[in-house]
């Protein structure tokens, strides 16, 4: 359903002017595909669609180009590299401590990855938990830390 959903929106976008979030729900409905604002906006990020200035100096939403995402992975992963100091898993919850006030920016690069098995992220100051859908896959995770440090 999600994976429709968000294909249905890259589709609409490639063929129409769509400037607001309003306007794409109502594209959607048009579509007969039903969603929230909030489950929208999710998409929006999980898809990294970005806004941009049409020839009619209006804004619309685009899909970011492959090189845009590119940069933008390094970008997170370069963050979440220097603002983490330790992580352990417990159970199916990977505590990571941050430099102060980092937890955020760490929690913001995982978001912004494509984690599989990924639930949640929680932050506080320099703690964040992440929430993973079982012990396998904050194992996996856990070694994808690893490797990235």
């Amino acid at each position: 359903m999600k994976s429709a959903r968000q294909e249905k929106i890259l589709e609409i976008i490639a063929s129409k002017d769509v400037e607001t979030q309003s306007q794409l729900i109502d594209e959607l409905m048009a579509c007969g595909v039903k969603s929230t604002q909030a489950t929208l906006s999710r998409d929006i990020k999980e898809l990294r669609l970005v806004k941009e200035l049409t020839s009619a100096g209006k804004y619309r939403y685009a899909a970011a180009s492959r090189e845009e995402l590119t940069d933008f992975d390094i970008r997170l992963k370069k963050i979440f590299r220097e603002s983490v100091t330790s992580y352990a898993v417990a159970q199916n919850i990977l505590v990571i401590k941050t430099m102060p006030g980092l937890a955020s920016a760490a929690c913001a690069a995982l978001d912004g990855m494509d984690i599989e098995g990924l639930i949640g992220t929680l932050a506080g100051d320099d703690t964040a938990f992440i929430a993973m859908k079982d012990r396998e896959a904050a194992e996996n995770l856990e070694r994808e830390i690893e490797k990235l440090l």
